[in-house]
């Protein structure tokens, strides 16, 4: 412009506008800056200057000021870049998969480098709060023993051990719980995991949480640290946090929103319509009763004005669920129609709460079936209905979860959490008689319907130990073999300790405001496992393998 050659100039701190005026800057170095190519690092020296009052930026921070150049160097000459790192007009991001190939690129994004400056934000805030409480922030092993239970591990072969293999930490649970029993009654980590599982957006195979453990606390002072570290971190993004959190019994959630991680910002809660529908001729409900099921339902404000393809959209959120489908039933005019309707009398149908307006839909089949099929309903009526108000904090501890959680196939017991829950002191009968229905002093944080964290108080009495490792088909001998060092120092003498770990990534996604894990992560894994900006896993040389006493199967046959 007249002479003038402009360049924006970008470090991690923001963007400024570089003037190279043939007034103060060298020929050498305006004709640098008009050649350079895009991306390219340089180093540039002059002078921070108010703009001229016409050439100043609103949009731009640093928008009332230049540099008036009067030398430049390149010093990172770049190629044309693989994917664009600031997007022009009109432009928009490419396929997430290139960007994850070039993330060293993507990671030039602004938007991205913010995340990554938060989420540091949000490490230093999680430690000063726990080291001014007294906890001592302590490493435990990243090659541990493999695990039973949970989901996959990632096997690490021993090259000195022959045959032998160490785990990758699901969590380090065993580990914090010895760190009790030595006496460190104060502990907590910035702790890396790593699940061999099927991933989403909000799940990788490698994932941080923050890990907390103490001594000598019951559940309220879980629930009470717990509570001040979120609104700390919450605080970070200048957002107020109401403490303390309501709490809803595990029981409470299922029948009241289906789930165990309901989100309260709204209504639509499932009520249960079962006495309307009875006595009445409805073969298909009178089936699901006979079988030991439930009619269970949601009624929709407003959803009578709902399409039937919006509707038939709601069933089939209903069917992926598991449900057979939806009943439909909706009041206009001070009528209640649909196909239901002509088995209910006049007072059947008062007993369902239907009011003018309202569509209700309906589940007839198991509680199994019928709460996770009502619960996608219900957020799904939500969205469509615009019920969720925005820029709004739900927090709630969902607590008395199940110890245990039998399987329908086999009626072989599971534990809902881990195996090291302790039951709760009210319910220690029930483990001879009825241990499926004992409750476990187990809790869980959720914020709008996501799971931000759970945990529990711990198994200290290593005979109530052996009983719940017994009632999971877990014998004494297994029992040993897999848990020895734990069951021996429980025996050494533990104090009563408790802890929770809170999804660190979750927090700074929610926070941050990205749509999936991966933008808050410097360098995340794809959806296929896989970090492609360095092309790993990877093959390597059969020498390796040799060394570590591992031989590659030839083909499926060799694999059977």
């Amino acid at each position: 412009m007249g002479g003038i050659v402009f360049l924006d100039l970008r470090d991690r701190a923001g963007v400024v506008q570089v003037s190279f005026d043939p007034n103060f800057a060298s020929a050498e170095a305006i004709a640098m800056a008009g050649s350079v190519g895009r991306e390219s690092v340089v180093l540039i020296e002059g002078e921070v200057v108010a703009r001229p009052d016409q050439g100043r930026n609103a949009d731009l921070a640093t928008g009332d000021v230049e540099v008036k150049a009067v030398s430049m160097r390149i010093v990172g000459p770049a190629e044309t870049p693989a994917i664009p790192v600031v997007l022009g007009k009109g432009e928009t991001l490419p396929s997430e998969e290139l960007r994850l190939r070039h993330r060293y690129l993507d990671l030039r994004r602004p938007e991205l480098q913010a995340n990554i400056i938060l989420r540091h934000r949000l490490m230093q805030t999680t430690r000063r709060y726990l080291s001014d409480r007294g906890y001592l922030e302590i490493e435990t092993p990243i090659l541990t023993k493999p695990t039973p239970e949970g989901a996959r591990d990632y096997l690490v072969p021993s090259r000195v051990s022959a045959g032998e293999f160490y785990a990758l930490p699901q969590s380090p649970q065993l580990y914090k719980q010895l760190l009790m029993i030595s006496g460190f009654d104060r502990y907590f980590q910035i702790a890396r995991c790593f699940r061999d599982e099927d991933l989403r957006a909000d799940r990788q195979p490698e994932f941080t949480q923050i890990d907390i453990e103490a001594s000598f606390v019951s559940a309220e002072d879980i629930y009470s640290l717990a509570e001040g570290l979120i609104a700390a971190l919450w605080q970070e993004r200048g957002i107020a946090v109401t403490t303390p959190f309501p709490r809803l019994t595990y029981a409470g959630a299922m029948e009241r929103f289906g789930t165990d991680k309901p989100d309260t910002r709204y209504g639509l809660e499932l009520f249960d319509a079962t006495d309307a529908f009875r006595s009445t001729e409805f073969s298909i409900v009178r089936s699901a009763i006979e079988a030991g099921g439930r009619v269970r339902g949601v009624r929709i404000p407003g959803g009578a004005a709902l399409s039937r393809k919006q509707v038939d959209e709601l069933e089939a959120l209903a069917k992926g669920a598991g449900a057979g489908g939806l009943l439909r039933l909706k009041r206009e005019k001070g009528e209640l129609t649909g196909p239901p309707a002509k088995f209910l009398s006049p007072d059947q149908g008062a007993m369902l709460g239907v009011a003018e307006g309202e569509l209700c839909v309906l589940v007839a089949a198991s509680d199994r079936v019928s709460s996770p099929a009502l619960d996608r309903v219900r957020q799904e009526a939500a969205r469509v209905m615009q019920l969720v108000p925005a820029n709004t904090v739900r927090f709630l501890w969902v607590i008395d979860f199940p110890l245990f959680e039998k399987d329908g196939a086999t009626a072989t017991l599971g534990a809902v959490h881990h195996p090291f829950t302790a039951p709760h002191p009210e319910d220690l009968a029930l483990l001879d008689s009825a241990p499926e229905k004992a409750r476990a002093l187990a809790y869980d944080v959720v914020l709008n319907g996501t799971e931000l964290g759970g945990g529990s108080i711990r198994i200290a009495d290593p005979e109530v130990q052996r009983r719940v490792f017994n009632l999971l088909a877990i014998d004494d001998a297994t029992a040993q073999q897999r848990f020895g060092f734990l069951l021996e120092g429980l025996r050494s003498g533990a104090p009563p300790h408790g802890g929770i770990a809170l999804g660190f990534d979750r927090i700074a996604m929610l926070l941050s405001g990205a749509s999936s894990l991966r933008d808050v992560i410097a360098f995340p894994k794809s959806t296929a496992a896989r970090a492609l900006f360095e092309g790993a896993p990877t093959t390597v040389p059969p020498d390796d393998l040799h060394d570590l006493h591992i031989r590659l199967a030839e083909d499926e046959e060799a694999l059977r």
